[in-house]
């Protein structure tokens, strides 16, 4: 194991915690890593949002870890619905990807594609490689996100890429 260079320490102890904070972003856009459209319907309305921080907590319970980021404009309708489910996209659903991850209405979000739903009401993507319908178990708090920690009810899988 490499150790870092006393420079290098000094050179982290004199950036400013906005300084760490943005590069830290950067250097994690360069992790690669399945991009989702995360969906919810319920009392509080229907919203979406796109996600990578996404992963596999446990096979038994299905359980499912997913960030939230509490300035996203999906986060209230989120927490208030309690249900979401996670579209895992293929490399065709670029587009749709990019749509979810920006400031676009969420009238406009729904209207990219094909919907259905499972058991919990929460819209599921048609053509997504497999969705996860789930239920928000607990939310923890990692900071700008909660840490969604979500019962997998039901799932579809597609053939695909």
């Amino acid at each position: 194991m490499r150790m870092m260079s006393l420079e290098k320490e000094a050179e982290m102890e004199t950036k400013t915690a906005e300084q760490r904070s943005l590069e830290y972003r950067n250097a994690m856009a360069r992790l690669g890593a399945a991009v989702n459209i995360v969906t919810t319907d319920g009392v509080a309305g229907r919203a979406g949002f796109a996600a990578t921080a996404v992963c596999s907590v446990s096979d038994n319970p299905p359980t499912l870890l997913v960030c939230l980021n509490r300035n996203a404009s999906a986060y209230k309708v989120v927490k208030s619905n309690g249900v979401i489910c996670v579209n895992t996209l293929a490399s065709k659903h670029e587009a749709r990807g990019t749509l979810f991850g920006g400031k676009t209405r969420a009238d406009e979000r729904s209207a990219a594609g094909r919907w259905g739903v499972l058991e919990t009401g929460a819209p599921v993507l048609e053509d997504a490689l497999v969705s996860f319908d789930c239920r928000i178990r607990e939310a923890h708090d990692g900071g700008t996100h909660d840490i969604l920690i979500c019962d997998v009810v039901d799932m579809k899988i597609n053939e695909g890429e």
